[in-house]
C-alpha cells in the first residue's frame, strides 16, 4: 500500500491517500535576524513571535503526520490563517487542483511536506508512481507558486536524497557525489529535484525557495499500516501484537547492521517553523538529531519498552536499505538556531503509548 500524505491524517489501517532581512554572504539570515520579536523557551517549546501574524500560509499534506504537527506548531507560533488543503478537493497531481488550492488558500508562504511516501517494500513495488507523483507535484506547485506570486515556499525533501555511500555523517555538500540507495532513488531523487528548481527559481527569477532535508520520523499518529510503514511503527506493531498473541518470535527484516538516525515529529515541525521564518538561502539543510542507532540495537530497545520477551529472528534475504544514515545538523543550529530536543527513549515510550491507546479505540469501536 500507497501513502499519500495529504488526506486524513494517518490511523492503524494506514494513510489516505519574502520575506526581507539582512543576509550574510552566502544567503542566510543570522539567527534572531528576521525582522519580528523571536525567541525560543527551550529546545522543545513553543516558537514565540511576531512573524506569522500577518501572513497567510499553506501546508500541503497539512492533514499527515508531519504535517498535523507543523500545523499545531504555526498555530502556537500566531499564525493567523493556515490553509491545508484536502487531497479529496485539490488533487496536487494536477496543475488544476494546484491553481485552486493557490486561489482558495492565497498564500504568502507555502510549506509543502504532500508526498507519496511508504516504506522499503512500498518503494520496491512503486518506483514509477513514487517518481512521478512526487515530482510532477512538486515541480508544478513551486511553479505556479511563482506565477502567483507567492513570497516564500519551503520545500521539505528526504534523507533518500543522499548518496548510497555517502560518508557519516552525511553533510549538505555530499548531497550530489553519488547515487541514491537503489529502493529509495526515484523517490529521493524526485524530491531532490525541488532542490535543483528551487536554486534555478533563484537565480533566474529571484524566487524564494528554500530546501530541508529531515531524516526518519517517528512518534504519536505515525502510519502504523504493515503494508507502508517505515522502521518504527512497524517494529512496534510487530513487537505489540507479537505480546498479545504470545508469539515466540518476531521476524524482523534485514541483518540488523544497517544504522539510522531519527527524529521526532514534533521536533521537525518545530525545526520546519523555524526556518520557514528565518532562513532565507539556497543551501539545503539537514534536519535531525546527529546520533545513529543500528536496527539491531532500535529492535531489542523496542522489544523492551513494548514488553515483548521472544526472540528476534533475522531474515536476511530482505534488504537492509542504505548502510548507514546519519545527518550532520551543524547548519541547520547555526542558520536558524534549530537542535533537536526531545530524548530518544522518551519519544519511543510517548509513540508506543499512543499505539497501543489507539488499539484499544478501534477494538472499542468494532464491539460496538
Amino acid at each position: 500500500m500507497v501513502g499519500i500524505i495529504g488526506g486524513t491524517s494517518p490511523d492503524l489501517g494506514g494513510l489516505e491517500r519574502a520575506l526581507d532581512g539582512e543576509r550574510d554572504q552566502r544567503g542566510h539570515r543570522s539567527v534572531g535576524d528576521n525582522g519580528s520579536d523571536a525567541h525560543l523557551d527551550s529546545p522543545g517549546g513553543t516558537l514565540v513571535t511576531d512573524f506569522w501574524t500577518s501572513r497567510a500560509v499553506m501546508v500541503t499534506g497539512g492533514h499527515g503526520f508531519l504535517g498535523s504537527a507543523v500545523v499545531a506548531r504555526l498555530r502556537e507560533a500566531g499564525a493567523g490563517e493556515v490553509f491545508v488543503p484536502r487531497s479529496a478537493e485539490y488533487d496536487l497531481r494536477t496543475r488544476d487542483g494546484i491553481a485552486r488550492a493557490l486561489a482558495d488558500g492565497k498564500p504568502d508562504l507555502i510549506i509543502h511536506l504532500a508526498a507519496v511516501v511508504g516504506g522499503i517494500g512500498a518503494n520496491r513495488e512503486n518506483p514509477g508512481q513514487f517518481f512521478y507523483e512526487n515530482a510532477i507535484m512538486g515541480i508544478e506547485l513551486m511553479e505556479q507558486a511563482r506565477l502567483a506570486n507567492v513570497g516564500k515556499f519551503v520545500g521539505v525533501g528526504t534523507v533518500c536524497s543522499y548518496p548510497k555511500f555517502t560518508p557519516v555523517p552525511f553533510h549538505e555538500d555530499d548531497l550530489w557525489n553519488g547515487y541514491p540507495e537503489e529502493t529509495n532513488a526515484p523517490y529521493g531523487l524526485a524530491k531532490k529535484m525541488l532542490l535543483v528548481q528551487g536554486q534555478a527559481y533563484r537565480d533566474q527569477y529571484g524566487f524564494n525557495a528554500i530546501h530541508l532535508l529531515p531524516v526518519n520520523l517517528y512518534g504519536p499518529g505515525d502510519n502504523f499500516d504493515p503494508a507502508s510503514s517505515h522502521v518504527i511503527p512497524a517494529l512496534i506493531r510487530k513487537c505489540v501484537e507479537a505480546c498479545d498473541r504470545g508469539d515466540a518470535f518476531v521476524e524482523v527484516w534485514g541483518t540488523g547492521s544497517a544504522s539510522r538516525e531519527f527524529l521526532y515529529v514534533d521536533d521537525a515541525a518545530r525545526g520546519i517553523v523555524l526556518a520557514s521564518e528565518r532562513y532565507d538561502g539556497r543551501d539545503p539543510v539537514n534536519l535531525g538529531v546527529g546520533a545513529e542507532i543500528t536496527i539491531r540495537d532500535l529492535t531489542e530497545l523496542i522489544a523492551r519498552l513494548t514488553g515483548f520477551k521472544g526472540e528476534l529472528r533475522w531474515d536476511a534475504t530482505k534488504p537492509d536499505g542504505q548502510p548507514r544514515r546519519a545527518l550532520d545538523t551543524s547548519r541547520a543550529h547555526e542558520y536558524f538556531g534549530f537542535d533537536a530536543g526531545a530524548s530518544f527513549e522518551q519519544g519511543l515510550r510517548t509513540t508506543i503509548d499512543w499505539y497501543e491507546n489507539a488499539r484499544r479505540q478501534e477494538a472499542g469501536a468494532v464491539r460496538s
